[in-house]
């Protein structure tokens, strides 16, 4: 999800300058189209609360469908693996079962903390550059926030973007009987020397140094690959320059060790250096941070009363960054919003089979 937030947000009383709060405003405004966000989105409609998604992307999904469609997923509940872009398709559906609102394509520019004159909770102005909402919580779970891939440290290359070389790949068949060159030594950089193989003509994967971050079991299956012929790995290795017409055609590359240099013939360029993250101005929010995440308590509250955090974006003791995580804080930090809007609203909902909204469909 990538999150731009324009620092807008007012702690104070400024109901007389605004529209009296209507049956349009949502309880909860979920900000991040991801896992989390979409589980979110479901477990509010399970407890019967009105939700709206809002993502900067095209797409639901966040970065599964912005970054890995074509990238197996191995640690979620109930699939011994799946495609990224499945295991989204399968979360849009039951996020969408009980009419959530999606906002796509619109970019968070503010928030205004309107309070109620009666004493009551109150409720949010959530600005984008497209709309304003009202809202009476917001669940962030906005991933790792605003991000952008690490690009190759050298002068020049930014003219090879689209050309050639690409910081992400989207769908495998664009390198189809190519000559590829990956350049990393984590996850990402060899996951896609093992879902190219068939697919390109040849995969070369160089690495800085000759460590790598990669999973074991990975690492290990490229090794084999590169003994049967089906890739080269070489480290101590980095891009120097990438030469070419209109496209990608030759790269030279550098050994770090004995400062020799080699050019070799390659259609494309595929840098798996990971990521920048940042907040950014979202940090104006007044919401406790640490670095570039949200710091939340056990019930997944900020310290913004109906501002609450799930997935890769919040923080406490002992966190896990996985995807079997973040949906869980979705449903804890739901199900608080839900009894912080109304108190007289259980926490705990009980299970889904017992369920009334559910009722119909066991019948079925």
């Amino acid at each position: 999800m990538q999150l731009r937030v324009l620092p807008t947000y007012r702690p104070t009383d400024l109901s007389a300058i605004f529209s009296p709060v209507t049956d349009s405003i949502t309880d909860v405004t979920i900000i991040g189209a991801g896992p989390t966000g979409l589980f979110g989105a479901f477990y509010a409609g399970m407890r019967g609360a009105t939700c709206r998604i809002i993502d900067a992307l095209p797409a639901l999904g966040g970065q599964l469908m912005a970054l890995y469609p074509e990238k197996f997923i191995f640690d979620v509940a109930g699939f011994p693996r799946v495609l990224a872009k499945d295991f989204v398709k399968g979360m849009a559906e039951q996020a969408q079962q009980f009419g959530c609102e999606v906002r796509l394509n619109e970019t968070v520019a503010g928030l205004t903390k309107i309070d109620d004159p009666a004493g009551g909770i109150g409720h949010f102005k959530l600005d984008t550059d497209g709309e304003s909402y009202t809202t009476r919580t917001i669940l962030i779970a906005a991933g790792i926030g605003a991000f952008e891939a690490r690009r190759l440290p050298v002068d020049g290359l930014e003219t090879w973007e689209g050309r050639g070389l690409e910081y992400t790949v989207l769908d495998p068949k664009l390198f189809a009987g190519k000559r590829v060159l990956i350049v990393g030594g984590g996850d990402s950089a060899f996951d896609w020397v093992v879902n190219l193989e068939g697919v390109a003509k040849s995969v070369m994967l160089i690495h800085r140094r000759d460590g790598f971050r990669a999973h074991a079991a990975t690492v290990r299956q490229v090794e084999r690959m590169q003994l049967l012929g089906k890739c080269e790995v070489r480290t101590f290795s980095e891009v120097k320059a990438i030469e070419g017409g209109d496209q990608v055609e030759r790269v030279t590359i550098l050994n770090n060790k004995t400062r020799a240099e080699e050019t070799l013939p390659f259609d494309a360029v595929i840098p798996q250096l990971g990521f920048h993250s940042d907040l950014g101005a979202i940090k104006a929010w007044g919401l406790d941070t640490e670095k570039a995440d949200i710091k939340v308590d056990r019930v997944m509250r900020t310290n913004v009363p109906g501002i609450y955090a799930a997935g890769d974006i919040a923080t406490y003791e002992g966190k896990l960054k996985l995807i079997a995580t973040g949906v869980a804080e979705a449903c804890t930090a739901v199900n608080n919003a839900v009894h912080y809007i109304d108190p007289k609203r259980k926490v705990n909902p009980g299970h889904s089979s017992e369920l009334k909204i559910f009722a119909t469909q066991q019948l079925g």
